[in-house]
């Protein structure tokens, strides 16, 4: 016990040393705060007061040791033993991986300690490292199980530092720095008895990692279906397989679903094997309008139907060694087989509902990936370690659909690419995809697509940043069914409306962000102000030019605390002059916006195309 807390003493001496700046950035982000400290530190009332509603938190010194870990930190230690790997788990609020002498207040100390079940220590052994006590360190081996622990929802951030021992030199001890994020989401409405809602979600069940969702739903004017309810349970990793399990049954108004799904990811460079196993029955009520259709009343589309879909994939080391990417690049090849079996559908033929078709397809697929991650912050999170994907994909796909009405080639090519700009002018990443099924020489269900985003680096703004985010999005459907087409509302386009009149199948959008993030803190709530402009043109017969340009501008703010599981609480209010119907140009929403992931370049199944 003695040399365990020796250890994490050492810890924070280590965690301190490798940010000098951390003290200046902790005085600066405090200036702003000296003379509200000082008026209110006169009682002992007011004192406690500040201390439960204020924190100087906002990453302090955070932001200038994340960028500067842009090389492996791990490089220096090499092929040292691992003598002892220790885990630390921190207190779920008030304490950082960046500063391990930093400790919350009385509440937060409560909090962490009495309604919080921290991850259990033998399941982060057994099941989230890549790595055992007497195994030689890899610098990389390390990064990447860094970036495996932040990406798990259970865990806000993951830090791991390497310790070498002054008694024997090739020996080190490594401490494993994790904090959890809060496990229980409990969430729901109430307009009265007849129409009532509530939501439990369990994270982290008993410090297991597993998750448990329960949402019911009551609606006594409902006419489809006045009591919903739905349930998924999820294993993250399987022993030390990294095998995830997952097990859903839903019943609600729009879809009934049973499925049982296994899957493994590409984790890390070094995966060997991915793949996934899925199987379910899925009932759907769908209000489609038609793309050439004017009606009012929209027509309802169901459909129930059973599945099974299989694919397995095998990577290979990059072929030439002594080029520049051969440490980060890998050939994977991959093949998949799926089943769609319809029970009830809407009628069908040669020509008409494509999406309705029992059909059978088997599909293969050649890859290259070159994958890596620098970190950084505020990007889409509020504080945590971000691990940002740098480089490139390109993936080629081939196969064989055999439908109820003959078969059917299918061919598909996708390239990514993702980089940080010189000069320091930020984060760009483009993709382009081009598939399409083809039958007697002639195109079918095709899409071509492309997307850019840009972010800009943080920009300083007195005590603290803000960043410039765009996208551009275009999205080209050849040959599609009257019933399968594009929609610019929302995500994909237009933020902040719902309308099925903005549809179509050919698009393009443009959309821009300016967040602000403030350096305040209210109850551990982290606060970003934002604008945004979205623009967005849409079409199904004619020229995509031709169509009116639909518009939305807005602002508004969110709150986050990543110690806390549930969605970032968002406000909007926003200016939509042209909306279809002579609606309210103005909308107001109040909602759970979810955090935006960068996306990696690992590859993944052999898929088609989507039209969105």
């Amino acid at each position: 016990m003695c040399k365990y807390l020796l250890l994490l003493m050492l810890v924070s001496g280590f965690a301190s040393a490798q940010n000098p700046d951390s003290k200046i950035a902790y005085r600066r982000d405090s200036i702003r705060y000296t003379n509200l400290k000082a008026r209110m530190s006169k009682t002992k009332f007011s004192r406690a007061v500040y201390r439960l509603f204020f924190r100087d938190v906002y990453n302090q010194g955070k932001v200038s040791e994340v960028k500067a870990i842009e090389t492996n930190p791990f490089t220096p230690y090499e092929g040292m033993v691992i003598r002892k790997i220790y885990i630390r788990q921190l207190d779920i609020l008030g304490e950082s991986v960046y500063d391990t002498t930093r400790t919350g207040n009385r509440l937060q100390r409560f909090l962490s300690k009495n309604l919080h079940t921290n991850t259990r220590e033998g399941i982060i052994r057994k099941s989230f490292l890549l790595f055992s006590e007497g195994d030689d360190i890899e610098a990389r081996v390390l990064k990447d199980n860094e970036r495996l622990l932040r990406s798990n929802k259970t865990i806000t951030d993951a830090r791991i530092i390497v310790i070498p021992r002054k008694d024997v030199t090739w020996m080190a001890d490594v401490v494993v720095l994790v904090q959890d994020a809060w496990s229980i989401v409990v969430g729901g409405s109430f307009s009265s008895f007849n129409k009532l809602s509530a939501k439990v979600e369990d994270i982290n069940v008993r410090g297991t990692t597993h998750s448990q969702l329960t949402a019911v739903r009551w609606d006594a004017k409902d006419s489809i279906r006045k009591f919903q309810f739905r349930t998924i349970y999820t294993v993250p990793y399987i022993g030390k397989t990294f095998i995830t399990g997952q097990a859903s049954f839903i019943f609600e108004r729009d879809i009934k679903d049973q499925s049982v799904r296994f899957y493994r990811r590409f984790l890390t460079n070094e995966t060997k094997y991915a793949g996934a196993v899925d199987v379910g029955h899925t009932t759907l009520l769908q209000n489609k309008r038609k793309i050439d259709s004017t009606d009012v009343q929209i027509p309802l589309y169901p459909a129930e139907f059973q599945y099974y879909d299989v694919w397995l994939g095998r990577s290979f080391k990059y072929p030439f060694p002594n080029s520049r990417l051969a440490q980060n690049s890998r050939i994977v090849v991959a093949a998949r087989h799926n089943r769609y079996r319809f029970l009830d559908r809407p009628a069908v033929s040669p020509d008409m509902n494509k999406i309705y078709w029992n059909r059978s397809a088997t599909l293969i697929s050649l890859g290259f990936s070159n994958r890596n991650y620098k970190r950084d912050v505020l990007i889409y999170g509020f504080g945590r370690t971000e691990d940002v994907p740098v480089g490139s994909l390109f993936a080629l796909t081939l196969g064989q659909e055999n439908t109820e009405f003959g078969q059917r080639g299918y061919g598909g090519i996708q390239y990514a690419v993702g980089k940080y700009l010189s000069h320091n002018l930020g984060y760009m990443y483009g993709v382009a995809n081009v598939g399409s099924y083809s039958k007697n020489g002639r195109a079918q269900q095709g899409v071509i697509s492309s997307q850019l985003n840009y972010i800009s680096n943080l920009i300083p703004f007195n005590y603290s940043f803000f960043r410039q985010f765009l996208t551009i999005r275009y999205t080209h459907g050849i040959r599609r069914d009257s019933v399968d087409y594009l929609n610019i509302s929302n995500d994909q386009g237009i933020r902040g409306i719902n309308n099925d009149q903005l549809i179509g199948t050919k698009r393009i959008t443009v959309g821009t962000e300016t967040v602000f993030f403030s350096d305040k803190s209210l109850l551990g709530f982290r606060i970003a102000y934002f604008v945004f402009a979205d623009i967005g043109l849409v079409n199904a017969v004619n020229s995509i030019w031709s169509g009116p340009l639909y518009q939305g501008y807005g602002l508004g703010l969110r709150l986050r605390n990543e110690n806390l599981t549930f969605n970032t609480l968002q406000l909007r209010i926003g200016y939509y002059p042209n909306l279809p119907n002579n609606s309210s140009p103005f909308r107001f929403g109040a909602n759970g916006n979810v955090p935006l992931r960068l996306r990696d370049f690992d590859t993944s199944a052999p898929s088609i195309v989507p039209l969105q």
